[in-house]
């Protein structure tokens, strides 16, 4: 992905460099760190969160430099010339490990543990963060309007209406949550996705006259016209017009594959166009709706009976309406040989030292049941304990685990090739299928269990009581 060809270095927040040289000033520089990131709650009062952004950050920090315009601009800021010597030659030479792109994941677990020196490790913060929060998020909403519209087709449409360049991670994590298309020409040609789009308002508007700019339009692309109904007025002049315009094409022997409903009561508008449809002899011509839809509205739909064969969303989908940020956070959980936490007087907030992995617990009939947070060095468990209320626990004695999180960067090497977006996409809809739906629904779903070793939780404690220790 070329979006962060150049410059990259500096797609940064600014106390990350005075941090850096401030390491290296103090002679710490080669310090061993490591960091975790994890989020704290599901976005949307949903169950689960899909993770994406994977293949972005790992592209990205392959390439990483520092270009000499950068360093001369960082010169110019007043950064130190020993400093910005070392930075001509930086590359990123840690190790990560991660959770697959499209992986489900949950609140507290450590989804990638990044390890190396303290200013490599501190350097790539604000990418991480940035890259991670921001398509997982979507990805996550992408994943919920894909629940309610079952099999029918559904398109982004979200680029117009997205931040700034945000539009084109957008796109890419719509289609890792389960989306079939984008209209996002610029995220398709760079990642592989599938285009789509029909037309505008503004091309029945230019002819002056619906009919014409139907026929014109289904002359262009015979094979591949979906008409735009509701420039006018729906049911009195845009239906009936493509009807004209459908059997003009059977003539010829070309099909019109469809007609757009984009403002109005989309329920009954739909439902109006399609007996009109079936009545002319045209029940292959399909219906597709847009405007401000999300998962809610797509479900109403889809309740009150709308004969809709697929969507295309936008706004809310691309600006997690909703839910505008997922709070992940990257916090040290290492440095040098000794674990450490961040200290809160809200324990909720206080973080999970030292090196740490997941274990995913399966049912017998292979649906996820928990998650296990264990130090790296511990070989499996017997029981969990709440992250927050140890006096909660339960045996995961009789479960099939596995490990989530693997290797991905070793010494600054990929170790496996980057994920597509398909494939990413497919992992994420055979993972949704391992989660009991009491998870994935949108009113109160149950919260999965994610739980920590005793010795994750002594390990914690014990450092907490030092720490508190230290400031009586």
């Amino acid at each position: 992905m070329k979006v962060f060809a150049s410059h990259a270095a500096l797609y940064t927040d600014y106390y990350e460099l005075t941090m850096a040289q401030g390491y290296w000033l103090s002679g710490s520089a080669g310090t061993h760190a490591c960091f975790d990131y994890f989020f704290r709650e599901n976005p949307f009062n949903g169950g689960y969160v899909i993770f994406a952004g994977l293949s972005d950050l790992l592209d990205i920090l392959a390439k990483l430099r520092f270009e000499n315009e950068e360093i001369d601009y960082l010169a110019s800021l007043g950064f130190k010339a020993e400093f910005l010597q070392y930075l001509r030659d930086f590359r990123f030479r840690g190790t990560v490990h991660s959770v697959r792109e499209g992986e489900l994941v949950f609140p507290l677990e450590p989804i990638v543990r990044v390890e190396g020196n303290l200013i490599e490790t501190q350097l790539i913060e604000t990418l991480l963060l940035n890259l991670l929060n921001f398509e997982s998020l979507i990805a996550t909403k992408a994943s919920r309007i894909r629940i309610a519209a079952g099999n029918r087709r559904v398109v982004d449409f979200g680029l117009r209406r997205a931040q700034g360049l945000g539009g084109v991670h957008a796109s890419k994590a719509a289609i890792i949550g389960g989306l079939d298309a984008t209209s996002n020409v610029y995220a398709a040609f760079h990642y592989g996705l599938p285009p789509s789009g029909t037309q505008a308002h503004s091309w029945i508007q230019t002819f002056g006259d619906e009919l014409a700019a139907f026929r014109k339009f289904a002359e262009i692309y015979p094979d591949r016209s979906f008409l735009l109904v509701d420039t006018y007025n729906t049911l009195k002049s845009g239906v009936p017009n493509a009807i004209t315009v459908a059997k003009e094409l059977e003539r010829a022997g070309h099909r019109l594959l469809g007609i757009r409903l984009d403002s109005g009561d989309l329920a009954y508008l739909s439902k109006k166009a399609r007996v009109m449809l079936d009545e002319a002899g045209l029940p292959g011509v399909q219906i597709v709706v847009s405007n401000q839809l999300d998962e809610y509205l797509i479900r109403s739909l889809i309740q009150q009976g709308a004969p809709v064969d697929a969507f295309g969303v936008g706004t809310r989908l691309v600006t997690a309406m909703d839910s505008p940020a997922l709070d992940g956070v990257y916090k040290l959980s290492v440095v040098g040989r000794n674990p450490t936490l961040k200290f809160s007087d809200n324990f909720t907030k206080t973080t999970l030292p030292g090196r740490k992995k997941i274990r995913r617990y399966l049912n017998a009939n292979g649906t996820f049941d928990s998650d296990g947070i264990l130090l790296q060095e511990e070989s499996d468990v017997e029981s969990l304990t709440h992250p927050y209320f140890p006096e909660q626990h339960r045996s995961v004695r009789e479960y099939r685990s596995e490990e989530v999180l693997v290797k991905v960067v070793d010494g600054g090497e990929l170790v496996q090739p980057l994920p597509t977006p398909a494939a990413s996409a497919a992992y994420a809809r055979a993972r949704l299928g391992m989660l009991a739906p009491e998870y994935t629904r949108f009113e109160h779903p149950h919260q999965y269990k994610v739980g920590i070793s005793r010795e994750l939780r002594n390990l914690r404690t014990r450092l907490f009581d030092e720490m508190q220790s230290t400031l009586r």
